[in-house]
């Protein structure tokens, strides 16, 4: 006993060391499995959270291009066919031809006040319609993808979130929401109507059902493109005829026109046509003013309805300063475009050399129906569509909330 403690008090201290030191690499090692096992937790989630945002872009990706693909095939058609309908009825230069042509085979039909004022008359109108259609094809051709975008944003979001709790997020594809967003594209054709300006919104008080609601508001939406076509087309007539007579002031049919001088004379017309009146007021042609887009500066209006919210964001868009930047960089490549495919369309006598005035008129009004064609055959949207500024726009639309614009 006594040989025991002994021992025990002359080795006591490192006893305790010992205990010491091995709880305490005890303690360490648990520690250290504590935290192994919560970095691996980490980074188990960051690698799921990462594969996550990969599929989310790789989802938006697929969606974006699929409803830019929408765009051309379904609405832009429908709209560019309505346009080329409206300007062939509302701007037709045939009466004016056949007077002309008459007045030169019947010399004594008319006098020559009579056919310098149908000559007068021919080449404002013949200017008014190619500008118009520069513009209105132009506008139309952006219109319809901010459009779509905004819509498809909602749409990819709403769905998301539905799929979000859902056990199949992974399964979740970008080109799901086509399966929405193409029938109310085959829809507005049908369904959609514009509303008058001072007209009623159903508030969401007084909504029964929502998905139903929902979908009319998103034709009615989708249907606004045709407001140019039904409302805007005489305003937008009449000022652009106003800037053209303002951009010919001065210019003889006897005068001399080459290339120059023709893109010169139409993108006059067109600077001249943006000009007028207060900023912005060219978007009167192409949405309409009422209650839903006034309160786009309410920072929290109460009973908006999805219609009016698509509205305002559509409005917040075309207001944005990239948007008009994005306008003039097309209208300057259509115009550009148009006046090479001028030259090259009309080679028994080029505009490159320079012809008299009333020589091009016919020309400058044979082009009109090439810039109003079906998309797929229009060259000219071809060309807005290949503009290195206009993909990164709508990506930039599309990713981000319109108010940021």
């Amino acid at each position: 006993m006594l040989s025991v403690r002994d021992l025990w008090r002359r080795h006591r201290r490192k006893v305790f060391i010992s205990v010491g030191v091995l709880g305490s690499g005890y303690l360490l090692y648990k520690l250290y499995g504590a935290h192994r096992r919560r970095l691996d937790a980490l980074e188990r989630e960051l690698a799921i959270q990462r594969e996550s945002e990969e599929l989310m872009k790789v989802q938006m990706q697929a969606h974006f291009e699929n409803i830019q693909t929408i765009s051309d095939v379904m609405t832009l058609p429908h709209a560019m066919h309505n346009l080329s309908c409206r300007v062939a009825e509302e701007l037709d230069l045939s009466q004016l031809l056949e007077r002309l042509l008459q007045g030169k085979g019947q010399p004594n039909t008319l006098t020559q006040s009579e056919k310098l004022n149908l000559w007068e008359r021919l080449k404002i109108l013949s200017f008014t319609r190619m500008a118009l259609s520069v513009w209105a094809t132009t506008m139309l051709s952006l219109y319809t993808k901010v459009q779509v975008n905004i819509l498809g944003r909602h749409l990819y979001i709403d769905t998301a979130r539905r799929f979000e709790s859902s056990s199949t997020t992974k399964e979740f594809k970008g080109n799901q929401i086509s399966r929405f967003i193409g029938p109310l594209l085959n829809g507005v054709q049908v369904t959609a109507q514009i509303p008058e300006k001072g007209g009623t919104f159903v508030t969401n008080r007084e909504r029964e059902s929502g998905d139903l609601v929902d979908k009319e508001d998103q034709q009615k939406f989708l249907g606004t493109v045709d407001f140019l076509c039904q409302h805007g087309m005489p305003p937008l007539i009449s000022d652009m005829e106003a800037a053209t007579q303002e951009a010919l002031k001065g210019k003889q049919l006897s005068h001399f026109f080459n290339s120059t001088a023709l893109h010169e004379t139409i993108m006059q017309i067109l600077i001249i046509f943006m000009s007028q009146g207060s900023p912005h007021s060219w978007i009167k042609y192409v949405m309409p003013e009422d209650s839903a887009t006034s309160r786009i500066d309410d920072p929290a209006p109460s009973d908006v309805t999805e219609f009016e919210q698509l509205m305002m964001e559509a409005r917040a868009v075309l207001l944005s300063a990239e948007f008009g930047s994005i306008i003039e960089i097309c209208m300057k490549v259509v115009v550009n475009a148009v006046v090479e495919q001028m030259g090259a369309k009309f080679r028994g006598g080029s505009i490159a050399t320079g012809l008299p005035l009333a020589r091009v008129l016919p020309q400058v009004a044979q082009m009109c129906p090439l810039l109003l064609e079906e998309p797929s055959k229009n060259q000219f949207i071809r060309i807005i569509k290949c503009i290195p500024e206009v993909e990164p726009f709508f990506t930039r639309l599309y990713a981000n909330m319109p108010s940021a614009y």
